[in-house]
């Protein structure tokens, strides 16, 4: 520090051995805990006071575990050099650590030359300094320029999380609003309850009235009748006393008349009184029938306002269902919004940690590389010091020698130098000697049927001249050709045979003219087609579809393509666009518009029938070609989809009728013509089969990794010409093990995947061909064109389909063994979780067994095991269900449409020796490491879906391999998943 003084100690040069011994001892805690060997051993290197082996030692000892046991090592093991280790030791102070060595020595630190024990020497002590300052002055602005950067993007993410307070804010808000229109729902609803409980009040009164009326009219029916019997009591009482009457009229004598008279008078006075009976009784009758009659027109009144008010609360409460589903829709938004913003603000303090963590692994990598360029540098020095004195001791041999001891001299210096040179050439031929790693490690292009007997038939693939790969048939058919022709060395074609299958260039020939398979073999264009050839095209179930009528018409099919020309695609069908005049198609009233679904003929005495219902422009024209002869065409009348085609190719909207996506399985450069580059296991879009002005050319696109978007669009080889290519490049890569190339380079060049062997499969028929059906075989002969249905044959494109997954994806690290160090760490982080075992009974083991649900079995013997339920549990979670599984489990987790990220971590040795103690810890080893990945890399070409493989130099330990795993399983989640067919 400037202004302060410090007592001036000893001079060091005046000092003996055990006194600056003494010193070092007295501040050897100190000097523990403040030092990093790996500082100061470039000093103590040049210095000539450690060795190599003394600096791996140090470094890389597992007994040393922390900072201060190193440091401690390196001063036993500078004591061990005397008086040069402890003044080199406090020379290292000096530059490095200033106040440490002020505290040790009680001395300024000074670069003064004269400061030095001269140890080193002063040029190569001034080249050391000016570089130490440099590298320093360049990581002190290293880290202002990071540590800038890494306040702006703290900045940044402080903003970011401002506003994501103020969002959270703002949905607190709208959750206290959604909690205030939830109470006043629940009022209205009771109110609503209230109107109902009223409403049946008033149905139960309505209901009791109406009961009163039934009762009252009864009485009002009992009053009447009564009142009838009164009456006819009545009548019949003055019948009697009119008969009374006349017969006392009759019989009376004179004297008993006022008597009479009296009687009539009181009878009558009783009739009066009986026809004004009960006055009072008919008034409260009547009256009671009025008021029944008012309470009736009261109660009609009633219901009406009670209808109407019903049906004005149906109407209020529809209203209010409406509104409370918006609501909760609402409410349902906002939830989800608060989970997202919550999860974003996790996932920045996330990347805060991170990048903390990225910064002190970036320090840790600078503090690594200086010590690795001072290591070099140290040995650089040492090297150049070891020629110098070699050219010394040249120099003091050649002015001491005799002119004839000269000349015996040159002699042997030559017999050195030759036999150095030869020792060269055999050490560098002596790797080439040994089997150089396979580039290819699968035998794809053998039938799965004949594995049995590979090493029988062996040799018959290796003089192979057709196409198609060997089978028993070709096998049977080149037999006398290969025993004919000895020239090939028995030892190159074992060794080569082991991984490859040989299949040589053979030159063009006519493509128009088929021609039957010789016992010497044939062309690869004429046996392609005579053969059913592997076109690109959609696969299918054989039945067909049956959208409308379908007409069958047959005519002679002689030249078929010229009597009539088609349009179209696998997209749209294949629909017949004109028809030349005079000809037999012409003739049976084959018009525009019709879609041509299938085709029949026969050749070479058998019955075909090929599908053209889902088939490409490039193989209906190719199927059309084939027929000679008698034929039956399958007709479905389409005019609005053709004219609809025809609109979109006129507007410019298609440029044909097809459309499919295929994954490349070669490496093709760019061409002239507009040849579109294309790597192994990119994924293009097919647009056109037969575009105009080409030949043997596709017309695709590359697509866009995360949408369904074309890129760069240009002509790729059709199914045939590459095909060739493919064949071509499989030949060069087998024979490029016979030429001499460095080992070094043999690695730079396997970087980049250059084929990708798939076959079609064991089941004998190339799903990417158009259906080719035998009917009725009618004869088997020797010389028959077609080819066999167990030979199989190269694909150089394979059909894929789109898949969008909806949640987050499984992830499965290989290879195994480093997926199992790297699981536990990996589920650690937030977004992740590994996935657990269950443990099942005998009989649920057995049953989930046969319904495919158990994707491996934890623990051999025993029920438990991992299922595709633990899997899709930890995906409902919305985070990431880490496998500790193999590659077997990839179909099953396919079949249920489950489709995992899979992620290849390729490892190098030098890549292994970094996670030695990882691998201790789990018991294992780093051979066994690479073997397993060695073994599981070509296992990957077989699956049906795209992988993603990390680079050995893209990280430097285990923290930063996860975090590059955690960025890549990032990337590809919003990537689009791109599933072929599986053929095995």
């Amino acid at each position: 520090m400037e202004g302060e003084c410090f007592p001036e100690g000893p001079d060091l040069g005046d000092m003996s051995e055990e006194e600056l011994w003494e010193l070092i001892n007295d501040n050897r805690h100190r000097i523990s805990l403040g030092v990093r060997p790996c500082i100061l051993i470039p000093y103590l290197r040049q210095a000539r006071v450690l060795a190599e082996m003394d600096e791996d030692e140090i470094i890389s000892s597992h007994n040393l575990t922390n900072r201060s046991m190193r440091t401690s090592y390196m001063l036993d093991l500078l004591r061990t050099q005397g008086r040069n280790g402890a003044v080199a030791l406090l020379e290292s102070l000096m530059i490095h650590y200033p106040s440490l060595y002020t505290q040790v020595t009680g001395r300024k630190p000074s670069t003064e030359p004269s400061r030095f024990s001269g140890l080193i020497k002063y040029s190569e002590l001034t080249e050391y300094l000016v570089r130490a300052v440099t590298g320093m002055q360049k990581e002190l602005q290293e880290a202002r320029c990071e540590a800038s950067k890494k306040s702006a993007h703290c900045a940044s993410l402080e903003l970011e999380v401002r506003q994501i307070m103020d969002l959270e804010e703002k949905s607190r808000g709208l959750q206290t609003e959604n909690e205030r229109m939830r109470r006043h729902l629940c009022s209205l609803q009771r109110d609503v309850t209230k109107l109902k409980d009223e409403k049946c009040d008033v149905y139960m009164r309505y209901t009791a009235a109406i009961e009163e009326k039934s009762a009252v009219n009864m009485r009002l029916h009992d009053l009447n009748l009564q009142i009838y019997q009164l009456q006819t009591e009545l009548q019949k009482a003055q019948m009697e006393n009119d008969f009374q009457k006349k017969c006392s009229l009759r019989c009376a004598s004179p004297a008993d008349t006022p008597r009479l008279q009296e009687e009539v008078r009181s009878l009558r006075c009783q009739l009066v009184k009986v026809e004004k009976l009960d006055p009072a009784r008919e008034d409260i009758l009547a009256q009671d029938l009025a008021e029944a009659i008012d309470s009736q027109v009261e109660l009609a009144e009633q219901l009406r306002c009670y209808r109407e008010e019903n049906e004005q609360l149906l109407a209020d409460k529809q209203g209010l269902l409406d509104q409370k589903e918006c609501l909760s829709l609402q409410v349902q938004q906002l939830t989800l919004d608060c989970k997202m913003h919550q999860q974003k603000s996790t996932v920045i303090q996330n990347q805060m940690k991170e990048l903390k963590a990225e910064r002190d692994q970036a320090y840790l990598s600078r503090d690594e590389a200086q010590a690795m360029i001072a290591r070099i540098l140290a040995e650089k020095d040492t090297l150049r010091c070891q020629l110098v004195e070699l050219q010394e001791q040249v120099f003091s041999l050649q002015a001491k020698r005799s002119p004839r001891g000269q000349r015996q001299s040159c002699d042997e210096t030559e017999m050195d130098w030759e036999s150095l040179r030869s020792s060269c050439e055999e050490s560098l031929l002596c790797p080439l000697r040994t089997p150089i790693r396979r580039l290819l490690c699968r035998m794809d292009a053998i039938n799965p049927m004949s594995l049995s007997s590979e090493c029988e038939d062996s040799t018959a693939s290796v003089r192979s001249r057709n196409p198609e790969p060997p089978s028993p048939e070709s096998f049977r058919r080149r037999e006398e050709a290969l025993y004919a022709d000895s020239s090939l060395d028995t030892v190159d074609t074992e060794s080569l045979f082991e991984d490859f299958v040989f299949i040589p260039d053979v030159g063009s020939e006519d493509k128009q003219t088929p021609r039957p398979f010789s016992s010497k073999g044939s062309s690869i264009d004429g046996a392609s087609r005579t053969s059913y050839p592997p076109f690109l095209m959609r696969s299918r179930p054989k039945a067909i579809r049956v959208n409308g009528r379908i007409l069958s018409i047959s005519l002679q099919g002689e030249a078929l393509l010229s009597q009539l020309a088609v349009v179209g695609g696998n997209k749209t069908g294949v629909f017949v666009h004109q028809v030349t005049e005079g000809t037999p198609a012409h003739t049976v009233g084959i018009s525009r518009g019709a879609q041509i679904v299938e085709v029949r003929y026969e050749q070479n005495q058998k019955a075909l029938r090929m599908v053209l219902e889902d088939s490409t422009l490039e193989e209906a024209m190719w199927a059309l070609g084939q027929v000679t002869g008698l034929c039956h065409l399958s007709l479905r009348p389409r005019q609005d989809d053709y004219e609809a085609l025809l609109q979109q190719l006129q507007s410019s909207e298609t440029i044909s009728g097809d459309s499919f996506y295929v994954r490349v399985n070669m490496s093709l450069s760019a061409g002239p013509n507009g040849t579109l580059a294309m790597s192994c296991n990119d994924i293009l879009h097919v647009t056109n089969t037969r575009p105009a002005g080409t030949e043997d050319s596709w017309r695709a696109s590359q697509v866009h990794p995360c949408q369904l978007l074309d890129l760069q669009t240009g002509n790729v080889p059709n199914y045939y010409r590459a095909q060739r290519l493919l064949i071509r490049a499989i030949e060069d890569m087998s024979f490029q093990t016979k030429k001499s190339r460095k080992p070094g380079r043999v690695v730079d060049q396997n970087k980049q995947k250059a084929v990708r062997i798939v076959s079609t499969g064991h089941h004998g028929r190339n799903p990417l061909w158009v259906s080719v059906e035998e009917e009725n075989t009618k004869s088997t002969e020797p010389g028959d064109t077609s080819a066999p249905k167990s030979c199989l044959s190269l694909m150089p494109y394979s059909l894929v389909t789109p898949i969008f997954p909806p949640i987050c994806r499984p992830v499965l690290l290989l290879p195994t063994i480093l997926g199992h160090s790297l699981n536990k760490k990996l589920a650690d982080w937030q977004g992740f979780q590994l996935c657990e075992p269950e443990v099942l009974s005998a009989s649920e083991h057995a049953a989930r067994l046969q319904r495919s649900e158990i994707l491996e079995e934890s623990e051999q013997g025993t029920n438990c095991c991992y299922t595709l339920q633990s899997v899709e549990k930890v995906m409902k979670k919305g985070i990431h269900c880490v496998l500790p599984l193999g590659l077997d489990c990839v179909r099953r987790l396919h079949r249920a449409q489950i489709f995992p990220i899979i992620i290849f971590i390729s490892l190098s040795a030098r890549s292994a020796r970094k996670l030695k103690s990882k691998l201790q810890r789990h018991s294992q080893s780093e051979e066994r490491l690479l073997a397993c990945s060695k073994s599981e890399e070509p296992l990957l070409d077989k699956l049906p879906c795209l992988y993603h493989s990390v680079a050995p130099d893209s990280w430097s330990d285990q923290a930063s391999l996860l975090t590059s795993l955690r960025s890549v399983i990032w990337e590809e989640q919003k990537k689009i998943v791109w599933v072929e067919h599986d053929q095995w």
